[in-house]
């Protein structure tokens, strides 16, 4: 039997008085649970704002992920468009580099059955400022063999120093075939189709668009 029991049942003691005993948590332990919330809560505002700054400096993680997945744009996210500079790594040379007509070395060759057509060819573009090499009726290999206005020959380098843009100028119905040789003439063809070389206006305005080319759209990526 408890030795709580009250009298009449039994017990040994009673309790007597108003005052009961009242079991109190302790208050360190009070204390940890309020920091560790107050802890929390700290962290949880500080990340959230870690994450506002990073929208606003990089326009938002949708945007940041698609660019690094490099996949198509979802609605909303704005294009990122490639790279200037290696959008014009692979461009002609500028218009500082072209060389100047008097660096281009032309052969003139008469592949029609039209007599005087490469002296008077050649004349012309002597005055415009070309260096003229041999001019001469075109080697049976071509003789009578080149249906266009004419055919700009001359080695890879021409491609790269600018040398067939610039004789192309003269000349825009010309096709253009590399050969290999050493040297940097480029052999002009006259061909059946050919009815002069262009007018000079004409040259001009196409030397200015090689100077200042118009950039070419690059594919964008998000």
């Amino acid at each position: 039997m408890s030795m709580l029991t009250p009298p009449g049942m039994g017990g040994k003691y009673r309790i007597t008085g108003k005052g009961y005993p009242r079991m109190r948590r302790p208050r360190r332990r009070r204390r940890i649970v309020v920091t560790a919330l107050a802890v929390t809560t700290g962290l949880g505002v500080l990340s959230w704002g870690t994450v506002q700054l990073v929208d606003v400096f990089t326009g938002g993680d949708t945007t940041v992920r698609a660019a690094a997945e490099g996949r198509a744009c979802e609605p909303g996210e704005a294009p990122r468009g490639q790279d200037a500079k290696s959008a014009e790594s692979s461009a002609k040379p500028t218009a500082d580099a072209l060389p100047k007509p008097s660096a281009i070395t032309v052969n003139v060759y008469n592949a029609t059955t039209r007599s005087g057509l490469a002296k008077d060819t050649a004349d012309a573009l002597k005055k415009r400022g070309f260096t003229i090499g041999e001019v001469a009726n075109a080697p049976a290999s071509l003789d009578k063999k080149v249906k266009e206005a004419g055919l700009l020959m001359g080695p890879p380098a021409a491609h790269r120093t600018g040398a067939f843009d610039v004789l192309h100028t003269q000349l825009p119905q010309a096709r253009i075939k590399e050969v290999d040789r050493k040297g940097g003439e480029i052999d002009l063809v006259i061909g059946k189709a050919f009815t002069g070389l262009a007018k000079e206006k004409d040259v001009r305005e196409a030397m200015a668009a090689l100077a200042s080319p118009s950039p070419s759209p690059s594919p964008s990526t998000c």
